[in-house]
């Protein structure tokens, strides 16, 4: 293939050191990452002329603009980068797990006296213990529910002394040990919390066989109802282990059981976690990118940013096949295990083959059932999109909608916002806000601020077009680069109005089909006539048109929040209208600060200034 100079240069530049490089399209976009041992030999094998290059190497090299690269001091070092930066940037042409967003763990905030228990989504180097990640939020919440009947932990923010007079409600419904009026002491209660992660851990008999000898104990002391509730705990436990499946002696090597399906260039890997001999849980990953790619390769990608991610490394794991990448991988699980060696097996015959076959085959299992509800999902999309060709009298499907709503409190931090739909699902990364100068155009005035940031929107659409003639492959905004198959104003004719104004300016109305929604009766109005449409009430048009006005809504008010939070409620106080430094001078005053202004009833605002002014004020800072 040919090379232009600018290429040419960098490849004949490389180092020939460990590292890794990160390839760019014209619009400055980092498109692939990889890493080498030696970047100079590694990054030139891409531009040779090699009947073995597969398709999606092909296209990635013809959209190759730019190679800026990293170098490091080793092979582990590049990659521990490489992981990270997949992790940033998500490269299109890398394997990557599927949803950039980070998934749930369960947190034991092991570093407080009375440690609770929490779920979050970011793992932090901060004393607590983590488990997980797993891949549902729900699945995490049904978990602790079940956990917190047995081991009872905190979950309020009270400050814990034992001196209480009182506790909770939780204590009397045996959800907490009561540490709070001194139910039970520090070292009890850490216990217990102790207890709690060495189940999560799936190690579970010797806190049964603690649990026992704490039973006899209390029943020889006579100390009956200490021992009932140790028993009914024991109980407890014990009806959850029996739903976990054993499947090695107790004294097996913690493993993890991986394996994957594939289909149409989509990937599910299923993880088995085996503890204690027990298998006691399992998660599935799809993994994107994946087409063309050897399964070798996948799985190695997986294994990287799974454990990039996990709350804990096993002792050895079971994989379907070799990888290539066995080694520095083990080598970098060994680092993240505390020096503690990490085998990777492929088992041949055995139990352990056995586990290996069993995960391929749920992975197959949840393949099928995802690709299903893909499809339906697919098919209900398309269903509303005909819906809605067909019922507005548009000429193609709208696969690309933009829906406009402003949102402020009395006209004071107004934002527009700018939400956008392809295929009949949001596309979070061209939503856009704008920040409405309220005193340009007279506030309150929903009418002004649709046209301002209609306008802005449009003008954007211009220098876009404008750039792409005179600068091809130059970077633009695509949220604002392209025109939308519709508009969707959240308003009636009077937004409506305003629009299409816009759109006459920029000379696009006939270009750009825009119909305004009104929220009362979700009536759609259209320019220039009377009568408006409604569309059937279980129709999946109808539901669509409301989910993308729901969302700019929601967008909306998010963006409208946060610039009102920036303000400072002093200077928000100064913004609102009615209150000048008068009447501002005499709240503060009359209430002594900003909280107990915001706390005052309409009726004790309205004794130090006029109802109109009390109203906004109640408006504004509730």
């Amino acid at each position: 293939m040919e090379i232009s100079a600018h290429l040419q240069g960098i490849l004949d530049t490389l180092p020939t050191k460990p590292g890794c490089y990160q390839m760019k399209n014209a619009s400055g976009t980092i498109i692939y990452v990889g890493k080498a041992i030696n970047l100079r030999n590694r990054v030139r094998s891409y531009f040779h002329t090699d009947a073995s290059h597969d398709n999606k190497t092909r296209r990635l090299v013809r959209d190759i603009a730019h190679i800026e690269w990293i170098v490091v001091g080793s092979e582990l070092e590049a990659l521990i980068l490489e992981m990270n930066l997949i992790k940033r940037y998500r490269p299109k042409y890398n394997i990557r797990l599927k949803d950039d967003k980070r998934y749930p763990y369960i947190k034991v905030h092991w570093n407080e006296t009375y440690p609770r228990v929490t779920v979050t989504r970011q793992m932090l180097e901060d004393g607590a213990r983590y488990f997980g990640p797993y891949t549902s939020a729900w699945a995490v919440y049904q978990t602790l529910d079940v956990l917190r009947k047995v081991f009872p932990y905190l979950t309020c923010d009270r400050e814990i002394t034992g001196l209480d007079k009182r506790a909770c409600l939780y204590y009397d419904i045996k959800l907490c040990t009561g540490p709070c009026i001194g139910a039970v002491d520090q070292a009890g209660y850490r216990q217990m919390i102790s207890d709690l992660m060495a189940f999560l851990g799936g190690h579970s008999e010797g806190i049964l066989a603690r649990l026992t000898g704490e039973m006899e104990k209390a029943a020889e002391e006579l100390r009956f109802e200490k021992a009932a509730a140790v028993r009914d705990q024991l109980k407890a436990i014990g009806s959850i282990i029996e739903r976990q499946k054993v499947v090695f002696a107790s004294d097996y090597k913690d493993s993890d059981v991986v394996a994957m399906a594939r289909t149409n260039g989509e990937a599910c890997v299923q993880i088995f976690f085996i503890r204690g001999g027990k298998l006691i849980g399992r998660e599935y990953f799809v993994l994107e990118g994946t087409e063309e790619s050897a399964d070798t390769e996948v799985i190695a990608e997986f294994l990287k940013q799974f454990y990039t991610e996990a709350a804990s490394i096993p002792q050895q794991l079971l994989l379907p096949q070799e990888i290539e990448e066995a080694r520095i991988i083990q080598e970098w699980l060994r680092s993240r295990r505390g020096g503690e060696k990490v085998e990777m097996l492929v088992p041949q015959d055995g139990q352990p083959h056995e586990l290996v076959a069993m995960a391929a085959e749920n992975a197959a299992e949840t393949l099928q059932a995802l690709r299903t509800q893909w499809q339906a999902d697919t098919h209900k999309q398309e269903m509303a999109l005909a819906e809605l060709q067909s019922a507005l009298g548009l000429s193609n499907p709208p696969n690309r909608v933009e829906c406009y709503d402003v949102s402020h409190t009395q006209g004071v931090a107004t934002v527009g916002a700018m939400v956008v739909f392809e295929q009949g699902v949001p596309a979070k990364r061209l939503y856009r806000k704008f920040n409405i100068d309220s005193t340009s155009i007279g506030a309150p005035d929903d009418f002004a601020s649709m046209e301002e940031m209609l306008t802005r929107r449009f003008k954007r659409w211009e220098a876009a077009s404008e750039t792409a003639t005179q600068a091809p492959g130059a970077k633009v905004d695509e949220a604002f680069s392209f025109l939308p198959d519709l508009i969707i104003i959240d308003g009636g004719k009077g937004q409506l109005g305003r629009a299409v104004s816009v759109l006459e300016k920029f000379h696009l109305l006939k270009q750009v089909p825009v119909v305004g929604l009104a929220k009362r009766e979700e009536e759609i109005f259209f320019p220039h006539k009377s009568e408006p449409l409604l569309l059937p009430r279980h129709s999946q048009g109808l539901y669509l048109v409301q989910r993308i006005r729901d969302e700019a809504h929601r967008f909306g008010i998010t963006a409208h929040r946060a610039r009102r939070s920036k303000q400072g409620l002093a200077s928000q106080l100064d913004a609102i209208p009615g209150i000048g430094q008068v009447r501002r001078k005499s709240l503060l005053k009359h209430f002594g600060s900003i909280d107990k202004i915001r706390e005052a009833s309409l009726e004790e605002l309205t004794a130090v200034v006029p109802r109109d002014a009390a109203e906004a004020i109640k408006a504004y800072l509730d």
